[in-house]
């Protein structure tokens, strides 16, 4: 069975919340509660926070067309997220000076920050279809580019849930900055004039 991928809109809310609610973290119970919010929250908030307060958080986002991605579907069911919006937007991404250049708002950079894959549909190449399809939801958007942060020395699904450095490397990625824990690469959408 081939796979589907589609944008995350209101339409597909049910979808996203039964990928998390039962199928995205069944073996990570500790991050259950996530429903894919980390980002969207200052970070001296989210200790604070439930999961019952994230899901409906979520939900809320996802209705007003704030929290944006793609999921993938086989056979009608979703197996895995991937969370991609305007740099700006992401709260978490706007406490960390590190990842800004100067001169920088956000607004012209899509950043990647999450993939999450059903346990048994791993290392299939999803996040690389996800990926696929952010770039050219970007490209479409006016983005001029596509950001993300592979973290160094992950040797888990879990730690890799900003995605492998080799995935963004074979889809045109190149090293922005190197920072202690993580890179940041990007991806450029602009098309010089000949």
């Amino acid at each position: 069975m081939g796979i589907e991928v589609l944008p995350l809109e209101k339409e597909r809310l049910a979808d996203y919340l039964e990928f998390f609610d039962r199928v995205a973290f069944t073996d990570n119970p500790d991050w259950a509660g996530c429903y894919c919010l980390f980002y969207h929250v200052p970070e001296r908030e989210w200790e604070k926070r439930s999961g019952a307060q994230n899901r409906e958080g979520a939900a809320a986002l996802v209705r007003e067309g704030a929290l944006t991605g793609f999921l993938a579907y086989e056979g009608g069911k979703p197996v895995g997220w991937c969370n991609a919006n305007r740099k700006g937007r992401y709260a978490l991404l706007a406490g960390a000076p590190e990842l800004w250049d100067p001169q920088e708002d956000g607004s012209r950079t899509l950043s990647v920050v999450c993939f999450v894959i059903a346990p048994g549909h791993r290392r299939r190449g999803i996040a690389g279809q996800l990926l696929s399809a952010v770039c050219a939801a970007a490209g479409a958007q006016g983005v001029e580019q596509v950001e993300a942060y592979p973290r160094k020395d992950a040797r888990t699904a879990a730690a890799h849930y900003h995605g492998p450095m080799e995935m963004y490397r074979g889809q045109g990625f190149e090293v922005h900055r190197e920072l202690p824990n993580f890179w940041i690469v990007r991806k450029s959408l602009r098309s010089d004039p000949a």
